[in-house]
């Protein structure tokens, strides 16, 4: 009985271990985070460039390739093309879309048909 404590012990202080060690990323290398204020400024421009839509609301971060998007459109249309948007900039692997529907309008800005 004792030796399979022991081995039930050590099977779960390994289990901490690893899961411990794997639960933080390391530090991001200064090249792979110069690449993703790249990729960050080239989302930014593809939005803003956009003449349809109005995205100066929209939020972008990237981190080792994975765009995040936050903040708030006018539309649902809006909300699916600034993902479409961000999905074809070079460098971005993968966007999370973490963007609201701003129902009321108080915010400002166009009404999703390239007016203001």
């Amino acid at each position: 009985m004792a030796v399979a404590l022991t081995r039930s012990a050590w099977a779960l202080a390994a289990s901490l271990v690893l899961a411990v060690g794997c639960s933080s990323a390391p530090p991001k290398s200064r090249e792979q985070s110069q690449a993703d204020e790249a990729t960050t400024e080239r989302i930014y421009a593809a939005l803003e460039a956009n003449p349809i839509y109005y995205f100066r609301d929209v939020e972008v971060s990237v981190d080792n390739g994975v765009a995040l998007l936050s903040g708030y459109v006018w539309t649902t249309d809006a909300l699916y093309h600034a993902k479409d948007i961000a999905s074809t900039v070079p460098g971005v692997s993968r966007v999370s879309n973490h963007m609201e529907l701003e129902r009321q309008g108080n915010r400002g800005g166009g009404d999703g048909n390239g007016s203001n």
